[in-house]
């Protein structure tokens, strides 16, 4: 199967989850609304669990690509840290899959795949990575600090030590985590990010 055809399909599980649980949604109709046949679809991702594992692969690589734009948007080291931590915030609120895969607090409404590998026989190589292991709100915590570490220490206005950059930077992560959990009044998160950093050596 072509990617954009793997991507319609996604995008109709992920509209079908718009619009009712995920128990509630059929095979059937995620297919005809990809204009493909329902065989297709298992063909490409073995099981409804299978899919279920690939809509969240993907939301959980779309999140980490924007924690990516988020850190590459500005120079100063607090800026990037607060722009990461307002997109992590902006993506939670948008998306209830990013939200539950930040916190591990996953609605009835929702899939609830397994965070461990599953067996997989497929033979498409996107389903073989769904398959794959799931991360849970803790490896969430890790990539993003660990990625924002990499572009700080990397940045020439970067002047703290490695130890307690890590700390900034998880720091800033779990500020806009409690943002993600309990969402602060418009513009707050910057503000609560910026006066957690205030003390810390991140630049």
């Amino acid at each position: 199967m072509m990617p954009a055809a793997r991507e319609s399909l996604l995008d109709a599980a992920c509209t079908a989850l718009g619009r009712r649980p995920w128990s509630a949604v059929r095979m059937v109709d995620v297919a005809a609304a990809a204009g493909v046949s329902r065989q297709t679809l298992y063909n490409e991702f073995g099981s409804k669990e299978g899919l279920a594992r690939a809509l969240v692969r993907r939301e959980a690589d779309g999140y980490l690509a924007g924690v990516e734009r988020a850190l590459a948007a500005h120079t100063d080291p607090r800026d990037r840290l607060t722009a990461t931590a307002e997109w992590m915030a902006s993506a939670a609120r948008d998306n209830a899959l990013v939200r539950a895969m930040l916190t591990g607090c996953w609605s009835e409404r929702l899939p609830t795949p397994t965070l461990s590998a599953v067996p997989s026989s497929s033979a498409v190589p996107a389903q073989r990575r769904a398959d794959g292991p799931l991360p849970s709100p803790r490896d969430f915590v890790q990539i993003v600090r660990d990625r924002a570490v990499t572009v700080l220490a990397g940045s020439a206005a970067a002047t703290a030590d490695t130890a307690e950059l890590v700390r900034s930077c998880e720091l800033a992560v779990r500020v806009a985590l409690s943002c993600v959990a309990a969402p602060p009044g418009e513009g707050s998160v910057a503000e609560l990010v910026r006066s957690a950093l205030v003390r810390q050596r991140v630049g």
